[in-house]
């Protein structure tokens, strides 16, 4: 499969989700808008662990970019908190989840439908801030993301980013969802190399998002190469209600912040 294909694909997938209500689609509500206006505001890059306040820059007039970030929760409480906003993303369904919650809240939010691989169509240091949360395990490759990601930001501007730990891709699936970690593919991982063809189809007619395990070579040492400097770290899990075995006994999520010498 190539890789506009894979695009295509994973776009059908998340415009999927969003008619299943997906937890990562589901718009947030009146009153966390209300309270991000006031300056009192809490979003994601990973499954739990806020991002820690002191990581934003003042957020006043702040053009920020939202990468492959829509689902009406990030991008419409950074606008409320005073952040000028463009969410950037490959499904129009999730896009419009913004759009429904900046119509709703009176927010100005630009929606860009797109692959976060090129952004192309952004000049050189439009941007002080991108906002990056766990989703570059849905492209084959994440070297290029974090070179646009470096074109765009402006000298000093600040990378947040979220990604998953590759290890988590080391394990069958089916075995561990029933609590047996059997190590089977090796990393780099991809689901068009190492799915067979019955599963790979299974994935499509399921409109099951394909994934790929890219290495911490790649995740943070991918940072460094593009020229950005890593200036804060943490990892987190996934929480005990959605029964995920490796969440007992490891973070398995990491963000980054990252800043543009």
């Amino acid at each position: 499969m190539h890789e506009s294909d894979v695009r295509r694909h994973n776009q059908k997938a998340w415009d999927k989700q969003v008619d299943r209500c997906d937890r990562w689609t589901t718009p947030v509500d009146r009153e966390t808008i209300q309270r991000a206006r006031c300056g009192d505001f809490a979003i994601v890059l990973t499954p739990i662990k806020p991002v820690p306040a002191d990581w934003f820059p003042p957020l006043t007039g702040l053009k920020t970019l939202c990468l492959a970030s829509s689902g009406g929760q990030q991008a419409p409480v950074l606008a409320a908190a005073g952040a000028e906003v463009t969410v950037f993303d490959n499904s129009p369904s999730q896009l419009g989840q913004d759009r429904l919650v900046a119509d709703r809240d009176g927010l100005d939010i630009t929606c860009v439908e797109g692959d976060m691989v090129d952004l192309s169509m952004f000049s050189d240091q439009s941007f002080d801030l991108i906002f990056h949360p766990c989703s570059n395990s849905f492209v084959p490759k994440v070297l290029p993301v974090w070179r646009e990601c470096h074109r765009v930001l402006r000298s000093g501007g600040v990378l947040l980013a979220g990604f998953t730990n590759p290890m988590r891709f080391l394990f069958d699936d089916e075995r561990k969802e029933n609590g047996n970690l059997e190590v089977r593919y090796p990393l780099p991982y991809s689901d068009l190399d190492h799915l067979d063809e019955v599963h790979i189809q299974e994935a499509i007619d399921a409109e099951k998002p394909l994934e790929f395990g890219h290495t911490l070579e790649d995740q943070i040492g991918g940072q460094l190469r593009a020229g950005l400097m890593l200036t804060g770290f943490y990892e987190d899990r996934f929480p005990k209600t959605d029964n995920d075995p490796l969440s007992d006994f490891l973070d398995t999520f990491i963000a980054t912040r990252a800043v543009k010498r």
